[in-house]
């Protein structure tokens, strides 16, 4: 008696702890599904970096095509987005946040490989054409479909965590920032953050850069900026900055999020007609583009330019703002992470020259953390973004004051953040019941299914 029910408690640890139990097919999910993040982020950048470059070919060639290419190009992917792929529209990450409130459902929609094949064709469609916009929204959401196919073929029941870690490994990968993939999975998506799964999500993160690290190599996304401010320069810097980026952030926010919610009457009409919306949009961008001759695509260039203490002319943050706003709010796929960035560049550009005797480069950044606070309303994120994409570890004081005084000053113009508003317009919302139980449950040390 005694042996056989040695061998059923021993049958059992098996079943339970051994290599056929879920926590190790969970294991095996996280971080395969990380490698794969890792390879498909790295094959999106190069596939949008080659876009970006054929753009520049077509309109160096032809300055007067990009009038027609943009307009209709944002029209045409305006439709095909709607046709085929409408859960693909904009930057992916409020798509992301909504799965995380019902992941079973968002495998058929939200992060279906229908949508995220879609996604990526589209999004490089959209810079073949010279949209303002970026791959590291995109990547998110396909980075987060990723992570939820790979838990499906391991057999293993679909979490918010398994989105929260496919999304910050997808920042980790697109921006080779494994610390600002953490970042991001407790600050933009820490509402559905699921306490006991921290360490696989830190792992999938660290997995994700890993791999696409071994394939591009090590490199700094801006490019290494060694300078440091002065601590009696920084005191005034910090919150000049934090003031001007977290009230031009927090205009953008506010903006994009009355484009699609807006009671207004005109904007509604304008709504009805999306294509001729969409073609009008591009009609700005294609306008600004061709008279300013830096607001194509991601604006990198120009991002590193300024901080390198290169020229660029003045008006190019309220350019740049603008053609990303008309790229965001066209209804076509896209990202605004690089974008803001660059406007953020423009921003610490124009602050440079009120404190004409510290290093250019660093008033610059400390416009980049804090527009970019100001539109996304992360500023934890954001610093750790400048400080990894520059190698300015030496500015992260100045960078965090500025960051959270930008969060601060957003609020003044843009009370919801933006993800957040946006994310509402995805998915279907958890009952009012469903999350007083969810609350509860967290009070009681249990774990939430969504």
């Amino acid at each position: 008696m005694d042996h056989h029910r040695t061998t059923r408690r021993v049958r059992a640890i098996v079943r339970r702890h051994g290599p056929t139990a879920q926590t190790w097919r969970r294991r095996v999910a996280f971080l395969g599904g990380a490698i794969v993040i890792g390879l498909v982020a790295f094959a999106f950048a190069e596939a949008a970096d080659w876009a970006a470059r054929r753009f520049t070919t077509l309109e160096r060639t032809w300055w007067w095509l990009p009038l027609l290419l943009t307009p209709a190009g944002f029209a045409f992917f305006a439709w095909a987005t709607r046709r085929f792929a409408p859960d693909a529209t904009g930057s992916g990450i409020p798509q992301v946040m909504a799965a995380t409130r019902d992941p079973d459902d968002a495998m058929t929609s939200l992060t279906s490989a229908k949508t995220v094949v879609l996604k990526l064709i589209l999004t490089i469609g959209a810079v073949l054409v010279g949209a303002s916009t970026g791959r590291e929204g995109p990547t998110v959401q396909v980075a987060a479909s990723i992570m939820g196919y790979a838990h499906r073929l391991a057999r293993v029941p679909i979490r918010a965590s398994v989105f929260i870690a496919g999304g910050a490994a997808g920042v980790a990968a697109a921006f080779n920032t494994p610390l600002a993939g953490v970042a991001f999975a407790i600050e933009e998506l820490a509402a559905a953050y699921e306490q006991r799964m921290a360490v696989l999500v830190m792992a999938a993160v660290l997995i994700a850069g890993m791999t696409s690290l071994g394939i591009a190599g090590d490199y700094v996304y801006f490019g290494a900026m060694r300078s440091t401010l002065p601590l009696t320069q920084a005191v005034l810097a910090a919150p000049v900055a934090g003031v001007v980026g977290g009230l031009a952030g927090g205009l953008f926010s506010r903006l994009m999020l009355a484009a699609g919610g807006s009671d207004w009457r005109p904007l509604v009409a304008v709504r009805r007609h999306k294509l001729i919306f969409a073609a009008a949009c591009g009609l700005v961008v294609a306008i600004l583009g061709v008279t300013a001759g830096l607001t194509w695509g991601t604006g990198y260039d120009a991002a590193r330019s300024a901080i390198t203490n290169g020229a660029i002319p003045w008006w190019y943050a309220p350019a740049k703002f603008a053609t990303t706003l008309a790229t965001a709010i066209a209804g076509i796929p896209g990202g605004i992470f690089a974008p803001s960035l660059s406007v953020g560049a423009g921003v610490g550009d124009l602050v440079r020259p009120m404190f004409p005797t510290a290093p250019g480069g660093t008033i610059v950044l400390l416009g980049m953390v804090a527009y970019f606070t100001g539109v996304v309303r992360a500023p934890l994120t954001a610093v750790i973004i400048i400080a990894e994409t520059t190698a300015s570890r030496g500015l992260m004081l100045p960078l965090l004051a500025a960051a959270l005084i930008a969060d601060f000053t957003a609020q003044i113009v843009s009370k919801e953040r933006l993800y957040h508003g946006l994310s509402l317009r995805f998915g279907r919302m958890p009952e009012p019941t469903q999350v007083q139980h969810e609350s509860d449950d967290r009070g009681n040390g249990s774990v939430p299914r969504a």
